[in-house]
């Protein structure tokens, strides 16, 4: 148990969640399949869930399947997907918990086709062709073998072929041309499915970014994940609301005269005489050190810098003249409403992506985290056009 005389708190604002959830369905008729990997960006994966489908999302997606077993193990009966499996898993936890999986090979088929045959089960799979990524996905030389290999299991009553997926890699940027490079292959990986036999009812290619810049990549089904934490791609001008505040609590104080180091390597050396106040919390707690030297804090209404090093469980706030005490609440990051620094912020001090930085503070063991509720909203739930 933490002590809580030491414990920073990470408020997750779950009407937060429920406003971009709506906010981002309105700017598409596609449906929407909230994505809650990596424990929902650190920010509770069953509470992100619940939240998301209770105003508008339709699907579910993790990363690993022992994510979405997590997602099954709480309750929650949505439809669901996860996409970064092994070609020699044992998919049998996943057809017997109706989750769907992605293959991006004919190993990955087959894998699923044996779970299947053992549990008597259908299972239920979505192509993923490689769109221009060269991450995931099948490339497109292979993709009509992977095509025809899952119509013959099809056909051998194994598996059902529910969707087809691709991803983009740099949707975040409307004027780059490899987003419609992307969809006209994944246009042609479709084409190539239904040629095969194939009646995939889900498709899917845009991510968040790719959902408020290029509405030609929306397909009848659109992955939304940073931006249901309130993180969207830059210039645009939707108006998504951070979910996340972190606090911390000065845990001592103390006095110094002019000219003295701080932290490991004294990598400060203060100019003037000042107050220095610790702070509990340091890179084991997601932290990024790259930012030390530019990160600041909000104390009494006004932003102050941490200095010296950021040690693995604390950081030095240089409060000046302020009469900060032992106990008082800082405030490392927030929505940015009241002057305090935002996840932007410690993204561009760190020279690092938002998502970095909440998933590493969310998973933190030392840090309590706290969900606020969300204000109850009757729920809409898209039909998935075809």
């Amino acid at each position: 148990m933490n002590d809580p005389s030491l414990c920073p708190l990470l408020q997750v604002d779950l009407d937060a969640i429920a406003a971009n959830t709506r906010q981002l369905s309105a700017l598409t008729t596609a449906g929407l399949l909230a994505v809650v990997k990596a424990d929902a960006f650190g920010h509770g994966v069953t509470e992100v869930a619940r939240t998301a489908l209770d105003h508008g999302a339709v699907f579910l997606g993790t990363a690993t399947l022992q994510e979405a077993l997590a997602v099954r193990g709480s309750g929650i009966d949505a439809p669901l997907l996860c996409w970064l499996t092994g070609p020699f898993t044992d998919f049998g936890p996943a057809v017997r918990a109706r989750v769907d999986v992605a293959a991006p090979t004919v190993r990955h088929l087959d894998a699923v086709a044996a779970a299947a045959r053992a549990t008597g089960r259908r299972a239920r799979v979505h192509l993923h062709a490689d769109v221009g990524m060269a991450r995931d996905g099948a490339p497109a030389e292979l993709w009509g073998v992977l095509c025809r290999h899952a119509a013959r299991l099809e056909r051998a009553g194994l598996i059902e072929t529910a969707g087809v997926m691709g991803h983009l890699g740099c949707a975040d940027d409307p004027a780059d041309p490899h987003t419609g490079d992307g969809l006209t292959r994944f246009r042609r990986a479709v084409a190539q499915a239904r040629r095969a036999g194939l009646r995939p009812v889900y498709r899917h290619l845009a991510a968040t970014a790719a959902l408020m810049t290029s509405p030609d990549t929306h397909q009848n089904l659109v992955r939304i994940g940073a931006g249901l934490y309130g993180i969207g791609p830059s210039g645009t001008d939707v108006p998504l609301r951070p979910a996340t505040t972190l606090t911390a609590p000065v845990t001592t104080v103390r006095d110094v005269p002019a000219r003295t180091p701080v932290g490991y390597h004294h990598g400060h050396i203060t100019d003037r005489p000042t107050r220095l106040a610790l702070l509990p919390l340091g890179y084991g707690d997601g932290l990024p050190r790259a930012a030390q030297g530019r990160a600041q804090v909000l104390v009494r209404g006004r932003l102050r810098p941490v200095v010296g090093e950021f040690s693995m469980d604390q950081i030095v706030v240089d409060v000046g003249d302020a009469g900060v005490e032992p106990g008082e609440s800082v405030t490392l990051l927030g929505p940015g409403r009241r002057g305090e620094p935002t996840l932007g912020h410690w993204a561009a001090w760190a020279r690092t992506l938002p998502h970095e930085i909440c998933t590493a503070l969310g998973r933190a063991a030392r840090i309590e985290r706290r969900h606020l509720p969300a204000q109850a909203r009757p729920a809409h739930h898209l039909e998935i056009p075809a």
